[in-house]
């Protein structure tokens, strides 16, 4: 069922709200997703501002693939919808929400380069620190205080 889904979707080219409404209709089964806490030199954390969010900014990430391990699936997804290069260095966190059955995995990382390229997906993108964080969901405001508490013990 869910290869028979993915053939529909690329055949189609469903906006990716729709393929998220269809997948939780029809899927029984949790949906793997990655997040990314993504740091430039200047331990800013990178947000893109996606097109069909009710919370516009957020940290990237996306669902995985089938055979794709977690940091390769973040690359991917932030090269597909911004044009930036980022690597995926460490597992931050698990999490799960029942009420859409998706398991994430967040990811700490940090960008290599490239330029931006907006999507159907994404708008914009910034680099911010703590004190000039756009609105942001509380989730993603915990996840990027966590991964700054995790390097910061890592540095020391």
């Amino acid at each position: 069922m869910k290869t028979l889904l993915a053939h529909i979707f690329r055949k189609l080219s469903l906006s990716r709200a729709l393929q998220l409404f269809l997948m939780r209709i029809f899927q029984d089964q949790f949906l793997i997703g990655v997040t990314g806490v993504i740091f430039n030199e200047k331990d800013e954390v990178l947000l893109l501002k996606h097109t069909y969010r009710q919370t516009q900014w957020s940290l990237p990430g996306g669902y995985i693939k089938s055979k794709e391990h977690p940091f390769e699936a973040l690359e991917r997804e932030v090269k597909e919808e911004s044009g930036f290069v980022v690597s995926g260095d460490r597992q931050l966190k698990i999490r799960t929400d029942r009420e859409s059955a998706r398991l994430d995995l967040t990811v700490v990382g940090k960008f290599i380069g490239g330029e931006f390229q907006p999507s159907h997906e994404i708008s914009d993108y910034g680099f911010f620190s703590s004190e000039n964080f756009p609105h942001i969901s509380r989730n993603q405001l915990l996840l990027i205080e966590y991964a700054l508490q995790d390097r910061k013990s890592k540095k020391i």
